[in-house]
C-alpha cells in the first residue's frame, strides 16, 4: 500500500495510490476527501479518475479532481483551495507527489499562508519547494 506523507494535521500527499487501497487510507488516516491531482492516461495501466472516483464514493469519501501537468494551474489551485476549506482530513495524490504538494502550496498561500511555513512543511514531508513562486 502506498504511504503517505502528512504536511499537516488534516492532510496527506501520496504518489499514485490503487482505486483498492482507499478503504483501508480511510479508515487509517481519517480521511473524509480525496484530491486526484493526476490526468488521466499519463502512464499505460494508471487508474482513471473515474475509477478512483468510484472507489471513494464507495468508501463515502468525497472526490475531487484538479489535475496538474507542469505548474499547477489557477483552475486546479483554486479547485484545491475549494476542497481544502470544505471538509477534515485529505489524501492528495499524483504520480509522485510532487504535484500534489505545489498544489497544496499555492491554495494555501492564495488562502493568505505565509510561503516560508509552506515551505518548511513540505520539505518536512519530502517535498522541495524552494523553486515554486509562491
Amino acid at each position: 500500500m502506498t504511504s503517505p506523507s502528512r504536511l499537516t494535521t488534516d492532510v496527506w500527499i501520496s504518489a499514485q495510490i490503487a482505486p483498492s487501497a482507499l478503504a483501508e487510507l480511510a479508515e487509517t488516516l481519517g480521511l473524509k476527501q480525496v484530491i486526484n491531482n493526476r490526468p488521466d492516461h499519463e502512464e499505460p495501466g494508471q487508474p482513471t479518475s473515474e475509477e478512483i472516483q468510484a472507489a471513494a464514493e464507495a468508501t463515502g469519501l468525497e472526490y475531487v479532481w484538479a489535475p496538474v501537468s507542469g505548474m499547477p494551474n489557477a483552475d486546479a489551485v483554486h479547485r484545491v483551495a475549494q476542497a481544502l476549506e470544505a471538509t477534515g482530513p485529505v489524501l492528495m495524490f499524483c504520480r509522485s507527489g510532487m504535484r500534489s504538494a505545489a498544489a497544496w502550496a499555492l491554495a494555501r498561500r492564495l488562502q493568505g499562508e505565509d510561503a516560508a511555513s509552506l515551505r518548511r512543511l513540505a520539505l518536512d514531508a519530502g517535498y522541495d519547494l524552494s523553486r515554486l513562486p509562491l
